[in-house]
């Protein structure tokens, strides 16, 4: 083919042109224009993937981050509203519109890695206008591309765990975003906390941006609640009545079902009593508005300032209250509840809550306090736990054998001392319904392997039914996080490593009752197994506190081992409030109380959750007969030093 020089030299600069076409500056636009334009929901991390499309209550927080007067959002929310599908629209958009150096900090380096895998490289392969930009290609590995750094031509995206210091250095950013601030540590490295941190990165910036989004946890001592109280100006959600058109906060006060009933949910309206479905609520976000909000310290009420974001236009505009437009603060604040969510319905939400209130009927108050956090977008106060430790040693009772019917499987737990090993074996019955069997306290030389061989040996006890059923010990647990760790590893792999489970307490908070490992560890051959220590705990008070026998109840027997003492150690921890650098946080603390009935209750709720998670047992309703128990690797020794006596302290 031959061609004309004119025809080549037009050839050559449209190809030019659309080169550079990335390049070419852009009338700036608000994120959530942006992301109607040019974001793509990825079928790996969205439930149905296809062209994103801002909903009414989206749409001026969103444009509040790409809004340049505003330097610090503050979002407290509960879950399902979308924030970081938003935050994930808002990397493309500075990365492709605005052209700037961002950061994102996870709280720890496991989920900001499961946060590239899952939401960012998605994005990146999915997002044409920010792919077209990316300096390699998103599906190799390069420099340019890699778990933590992503390179555009313009600007450069980083993602960090939050848990170290170092994490937090040497870097010039314009944007910052923390994601599930309440799940960062308080005190990093003794050096401050997540924000005061990573901001630093920021004072160079001619814009910067610090975005900071999170579910609440703990009053008192959540970051977002913080933050948001530090807030210029504090917005919540108003939307209009179906019937009467009066705008008001959607509240869960005025959420209203019959007899139980999660279909019957309305909403009442405070004006004129409508009672909206959830099916209107789409309708009613559309004509919505977000007010800022005056907290009053007297009766805790929040009431409309005058301000409000007024979104009829291409771009937000805050006006006062006689409609004038007004500057954006330096801060703004969001506050959002599951009521606003378009994929948590209202019947929902009052099912989960249903549920949760009668999980706490029987002591489990986990999931009320999941819900609160998770679906009102609300903080839980805790409350200080203790209890009573005369009201429990009152409620002994006789059984009628060694274990009463209803006991279904027994486990033990062993705490180990520097001059004994204290013991207790646990009956299980159905919904976790618990009874005291026995407890047992081994005083003798812990170097030595007697003590050890006594221990295998009295943990082999077999005890009787009134009806003649006799139950083996299923499971036992075994401290091995301060004392004698190597000789507890031993007696493990002695008696069976399936049968005998050396544990370990875990400092962080909200941490599962029983984290068994699916191989024991390569070193000492062994299933150490975390225990959430706090969890357990907080679920052990609250069933302490069951009045009647049933699922969560707690069972003691007449006996010399379940003395006073016993009871004065079950209930020697109280949950107390400790400060870092300011910010509270709440520790369970024995003060100077000896606390080992305690340990050994803790270990067994730890067993029992582990036969049901990894070992397939089903605490039945009646009375089940127990399975065999694993054969352990050794027989018992047949000698039983006779210095080695069961007695009190």
């Amino acid at each position: 083919m031959t061609w004309d020089p004119e025809t080549l030299a037009d050839s050559i600069n449209a190809a030019i042109r659309e080169g550079i076409s990335p390049l070419r500056e852009q009338p700036p636009i608000g994120l959530s224009r942006w992301a109607d334009e040019s974001f793509y929901l990825s079928p790996e991390s969205s439930g149905t993937a296809g062209w994103w499309e801002t909903r009414p209550y989206q749409r001026a927080i969103m444009d509040c981050i790409s809004l340049d007067d505003i330097e610090v959002l503050s979002l407290q929310k509960c879950g399902r509203v979308g924030y970081t599908k938003m935050i994930v629209a808002a990397m493309g958009y500075f990365a492709a519109h605005r052209r700037r150096n961002q950061v994102v900090w996870q709280p720890t380096d496991g989920d900001a890695s499961d946060f590239v895998k899952d939401e960012v490289d998605p994005m990146l392969r999915d997002v044409v206008v920010v792919r077209d930009l990316l300096k390699s290609a998103p599906d190799k590995k390069s420099s340019h591309n890699t778990i933590e750094k992503k390179s555009f031509i313009g600007s450069v995206l980083d993602v960090k765990g939050g848990k170290s210091s170092k994490n937090y250095r040497r870097m010039t950013k314009d944007v910052a975003f923390y994601d599930e601030l309440d799940g960062f540590d308080p005190d990093i490295d003794h050096q401050g906390n997540s924000t005061s941190l990573g901001d630093k990165r920021l004072t160079q910036s001619p814009y910067p941006k610090s975005i900071r989004g999170s579910t609440p946890t703990l009053k008192g001592s959540s970051q977002i609640e913080q933050s948001i109280s530090h807030a210029d100006m504090r917005f919540h959600r108003h939307v209009p009545c179906p019937k009467c058109g009066e705008h008001q906060e959607l509240s869960w006060s005025k959420m209203q079902f019959d007899d139980h009933n999660p279909v019957t949910t309305r909403h009442v309206c405070e004006f004129c009593s409508y009672p909206a479905g959830y099916s209107e609520y789409a309708d009613m976000d559309g004509l919505g508005v977000w007010r800022a909000v005056e907290h009053n310290q007297t009766d805790g009420t929040w009431k409309q300032s005058g301000y409000w974001i007024d979104e009829s236009g291409e771009d937000i505009v805050l006006r006062d209250s006689s409609g004038e437009v007004a500057e954006f603060p330096r801060h703004v604040g969001f506050w959002i509840w599951g009521g606003y969510s378009y994929d948590l319905s209202w019947p929902a939400m009052v099912g989960e809550f249903i549920d949760a209130n009668e999980a706490k009927k029987v002591g489990a108050i986990e999931q009320l306090k999941t819900f609160v956090n998770m679906r009102l977008g609300e903080t839980w106060e805790e409350e200080g736990e203790t209890a009573d430790e005369h009201a429990l040693y009152m409620r002994r009772e006789h059984y009628n054998a060694e274990v009463p019917n209803g006991v279904q499987y027994l486990t033990a737990y062993a705490d180990v001392q520097d001059d004994r090993i204290e013991y207790e074996v646990c009956g299980w019955g159905s919904g976790e319904e618990s009874w005291s069997i026995d407890y047992v306290r081994l005083y003798g030389d812990m170097s030595k392997q007697q003590i050890w061989d006594v221990l295998g040996s009295r943990l082999r006890k077999r005890y009787s039914k009134a009806n003649g059923d006799v139950l083996d010990i299923r499971l036992v647990g075994i401290d091995s996080g301060g004392h004698y760790t190597d000789e507890v590893y031993k007696f493990a792999r002695k008696q069976g490593i399936r049968w005998v489970i050396p544990t370990k307490g875990s400092s962080q908070r909200n941490q599962p009752i029983a984290s068994f490992p699916r191989k024991p560890n390569q070193k000492n051959k062994v299933y150490l197994t975390l225990i959430g220590t706090d969890t357990a705990k907080e679920l052990i008070y609250c069933r302490y506190l069951v009045a009647d026998p049933g699922p969560g109840y707690c069972h003691y027997p007449v006996s010399e081992d379940y003395d006073e003492v016993y009871f004065q150690q079950a209930t020697a921890e109280k949950k107390v409030k400790r400060y870092t650098h300011g910010v509270a946080y709440y520790v369970w603390d024995a003060g100077k109380r000896r606390n080992e009935a305690l340990d050994c209750r803790v270990g067994n709720l730890a067993m029992i959750r582990i036969l049901q998670s990894r070992f397939g047992v089903k605490l039945r309703d009646g009375d089940v007969m127990t399975l065999p128990q694993p054969i352990p690797a050794r027989p018992p020794p047949k000698r039983q030093p006779s210095r080695f006596v069961r007695r009190s302290i």
